[in-house]
């Protein structure tokens, strides 16, 4: 499958996108354009904080319910940034070594305050739902201490349809702001098929480099979602095209309409010590 990934400049300050501003959609080949400008500016309630940069997506410092301080923390992003490459349909990466770096942001989204590092890929996949947790060299209190932002909460509820949501982008530092439309039943794109997909409003027009950005209830200020594609072209199921797919099996393509993934099966399969703890309750894919 062809890489779309690119270098881009991020754009110098923390910005909300209006309804109706024109983008790229966010699909999961991950394209970073070279030169998109950043939509308009205005003021929102949700910041960066917790939020960080990777090398071609976006992604959040994340906490689950059982999560503790002395814990080594978490970076939440999508299957489809793991720096191997996207798993095929089917695979789940476990435990796998890593060194990425993350760009960690302060809470207005102009300035970096520093590098974090991962030492292995905790959870990966794109089978069922698209996300991947890398586990960190330092603990949330350390960079609490170092950096003052603690770490976004996942929430363990799904969330509801009609869900004021902001969609925040460390890649292009960039908040999106909008609600949830829908839950489909299930979203489909090449040769992958997501369940219980989270669809936007129009006014979501998330960009490619936005995949990754967690998606968090505007009231709780918890997440909820991780965002991972959109319908480019209206083409029916191919890559960067996501088609919905009901429960007769009745297909539907929705150009311009972008989606994100529920993350409430990752908050309830977080164990202590951080470690996703696969089988009995936990309803995630195993390998």
């Amino acid at each position: 499958m062809p890489s779309r990934i690119a270098a881009a400049a991020l754009t110098a300050a923390g910005t909300i996108a209006l309804a109706g501003a024109g983008a790229l959609a966010a699909g999961p080949a991950q394209a970073a354009p070279a030169g998109p400008q950043a939509p308009r500016a205005q003021r929102a309630a949700v910041d960066f904080t917790g939020i960080v940069a990777l090398s071609n997506c976006s992604g959040s410092l994340v906490r689950g319910p059982r999560s503790r301080d002395a814990d080594a923390a978490l970076v939440l992003t999508n299957g489809h940034c793991l720096e191997s490459g996207m798993p095929d349909a089917g695979e789940v990466v476990v435990d796998r070594r890593s060194s990425r770096t993350f760009t960690l942001l302060d809470r207005t989204g102009g300035r970096t305050l520093g590098t974090l590092r991962a030492t292995r890929v905790e959870y990966a996949t794109m089978t069922d739902t698209d996300v991947t947790v890398y586990r960190l060299d330092t603990t949330y209190a350390a960079i609490q201490k170092r950096y003052g932002i603690p770490a976004l909460r996942l929430s363990t509820a799904r969330p509801h349809d009609g869900t004021p949501i902001r969609v925040v982008s460390g890649y292009w530092r960039t908040i999106y702001g909008c609600a949830t439309d829908a839950t489909v039943y299930r979203l489909r794109e090449a040769d992958w098929t997501w369940k219980d997909s989270i669809r936007y409003k129009p006014e979501c027009q998330t960009v490619h480099g936005t995949s990754g950005s967690p998606v968090i209830d505007a009231r709780t200020r918890q997440v909820v979602g991780v965002n991972n594609t959109g319908n480019d072209d209206g083409e029916r199921c191919t890559l960067n095209n996501p088609c919905e797919v009901d429960r007769a099996g009745n297909v539907t393509v929705r150009q311009g309409v972008h989606y994100g993934q529920q993350t409430y099966l990752l908050a309830r399969c977080l164990g202590r010590g951080n470690d996703v703890v696969l089988g009995g309750t936990c309803a995630l894919p195993r390998p």
